[in-house]
């Protein structure tokens, strides 16, 4: 069976409309620059030390050789596109690559860059909004014209949205091609797995910490069923499993210094995951409303995120009001142990 191909596919969806043709070329040209990160991956220590630190972002976190030669790679093969702007999370602003182009792309280069060093899966996201000036990019989500990440991991694959369902391509490195694997993956609306950094348990608030515990006790508890917990440390890596066997990913906001309003970034991380999300039947929140329905004050803005299974994220959101309208001392959290008697 002969396989239709990115270009195939963006091509039968852009046809005779001027925009979306732009949305195609940019698309093609985040997986030609995909391809050569994933060339790179594939080579490891070979290619050189691409996990070294070379640098801090203002907040702390690092950069490593790998993040600032992705974000290069992306850069250069997006110029050449109806691109205007280019807004990374290696970089503390846009910047502007075609004053005459139609659109604006949010990239993070490299997700999940901790993982370099370990041969374990890290991905390209990116967010590509419609041209409307310097403020493009803190455009609502719902603004987007298309959406999705690289993975680079045992395959390479391309998961996209452009506004009619979530497809999943594989990298066919005999041709070069991105072959259609999956034309409408699809998040099963309930599952048993959730993915979380248990470590920080001590410094989640109490919603999140009743959900966890629920899940624990499973089938002796609340859920009255047994949970399996997966954390890749590398949010692309548990998209893709989601989208493949269902699943729900939580990092919330917590009480340490700097995470109050979580980790990820809400224009390059959680945007596009969200997209991605809904137009596969699941769901994604801060915990509490739609990622799609928030509005970004700044290109590096960081938002708590829940994605996955539409039941487990509606559930969360549950979760989250009830501990809201609980009074400080109630029976619930008392018979949890989790606040001081």
């Amino acid at each position: 069976m002969t396989r239709p191909t990115l270009q195939d596919h963006l091509e039968g969806w852009s046809q005779a409309d001027a925009l979306r043709r732009d949305v195609a070329d940019a698309v093609l040209a985040l997986a030609g620059a995909g391809l050569k990160i994933s060339e790179l991956l594939a080579a490891g220590p070979l290619a050189g030390p691409l996990a070294t630190v070379r640098g801090y972002h203002a907040d702390g976190d690092s950069q490593k050789e790998l993040d600032l030669i992705a974000d290069d790679l992306v850069r250069e093969s997006l110029a050449g596109t109806p691109v205007a702007l280019y807004g990374s999370e290696e970089a503390d602003a846009a910047v502007l690559l075609d004053a005459a182009g139609t659109l604006a792309v949010a990239v993070d280069p490299l997700d999940g860059s901790s993982n370099i060093d370990s041969n374990a899966t890290v991905g390209t996201i990116f967010s590509i909004l419609p041209y409307a000036g310097a403020d493009s990019l803190l455009q609502p989500g719902r603004a987007q014209l298309a959406a999705g990440f690289l993975l680079y991991g045992p395959q390479t694959a391309l998961v996209l949205t452009v506004g009619v369902g979530t497809q999943i391509y594989i990298l066919d490195r005999a041709s070069g091609a991105f072959l259609l694997a999956e034309e409408r993956a699809l998040v099963l609306p309930e599952t048993a797995e959730y993915a979380i950094n248990a470590s920080n348990l001590r410094h989640w608030d109490i919603a999140i910490r009743c959900y966890v515990e629920d899940c624990l006790a499973g089938v002796d508890g609340p859920r009255e069923k047994d949970f399996n917990t997966r954390w890749v440390a590398s949010m692309v890596a548990d998209v893709f499993r989601i989208l493949v066997r269902g699943g729900v990913y939580l990092y919330p906001g917590d009480a340490r210094r700097g995470y109050g309003q979580g980790r990820l970034r809400l224009v390059y991380e959680a945007n596009p995951v969200a997209f991605l999300m809904e137009q596969a039947q699941g769901s994604a929140t801060d915990g509490r409303l739609p990622i799609l329905d928030l509005i970004p004050l700044s290109l590096h803005q960081r938002v708590p995120l829940v994605f996955g299974s539409r039941a487990e994220v509606e559930r969360i959101a549950r979760y989250h009001r009830d501990a809201a309208a609980m009074p400080e001392r109630s029976p619930l959290f008392a018979r949890r142990g989790l606040l001081r008697a």
